[in-house]
């Protein structure tokens, strides 16, 4: 019967046919998650207003402090904007990886490597609270299985978007990949500039810095290693 119905949307393309096609679905199993995905949403947006207040309100103590007066024009609405844009910065709190992946991960037999470079990064300095940014290269080795590209990058958000250090953003980075495909290796490369280093301190414009995180054949093989390291190299 399902087959029968197919074949008359495609032969057809006929909007009683999809109707009629549609209503074998039911409803009473759809609307119960619908609605508990509006009411969680509803429970996450509320608490969002309310954090983001108080974020604003320590902003406006900020300002004030450094002796700014927040009542004139320039400022009035500063502390609303940047607690707005710092709940932007550390969205990845509020995601996790078995949301982003969303059944993305296939049956594959592919047991060649898989490179993603250029993946661009913004983070934020956990003890500066200044950004860094710049490029994230991702390799894996599938065993049988393998993601949509896209989500790779996904990853890359959800744990830059937090208050982190390179070092320790470029292992959580390798090791959710790792756990999500259980590849037979991960390699993950961030070089990324540093505006505690630029803006502040030793002030050096130029400096980058370069974190790796191996595992699997990636850390056991040489070659393997050196195979990624020269296909992530920048042309």
């Amino acid at each position: 019967m399902a087959y029968q119905k197919s074949s008359e949307l495609n032969g057809l393309h006929n909007g009683q046919v999809i109707k009629e096609y549609l209503n074998g679905f039911d409803k009473k199993s759809i609307e119960p998650k619908k609605a508990e995905l509006t009411s969680k949403q509803q429970i996450k947006d509320s608490d969002d207003v309310c954090k983001r207040s108080a974020i604003e309100d320590a902003y406006t103590t900020v300002l004030r402090e450094l002796g700014e007066n927040v009542d004139r024009e320039g400022l009035l609405r500063t502390p609303l904007r940047a607690a707005k844009a710092m709940q932007f910065f550390t969205k990845g709190y509020q995601e996790t990886v078995e949301d982003i992946l969303n059944d993305a991960i296939f049956n594959e037999n592919h047991n060649e490597m898989v490179i993603v470079k250029n993946i661009e990064m913004f983070s934020l300095c956990e003890h500066h609270l200044v950004p860094f940014f710049g490029k994230v290269h991702i390799g894996y080795l599938p065993n049988n299985k393998v993601v949509g590209l896209s989500k790779l990058a996904r990853i890359v958000e959800i744990f830059s978007r937090r208050l982190q250090v390179q070092e320790r953003l470029t292992k959580q980075i390798a090791t959710a990949i790792s756990e999500a495909l259980e590849p037979a290796g991960v390699a993950v490369v961030i070089e990324a500039a540093h505006m505690c280093m630029v803006m502040r301190g030793v002030q050096k414009m130029n400096s980058k810095t370069v974190t790796s995180s191996v595992l699997g054949l990636f850390q056991e093989d040489p070659k393997t290693r050196e195979e990624f390291l020269i296909l992530t190299k920048n042309n």
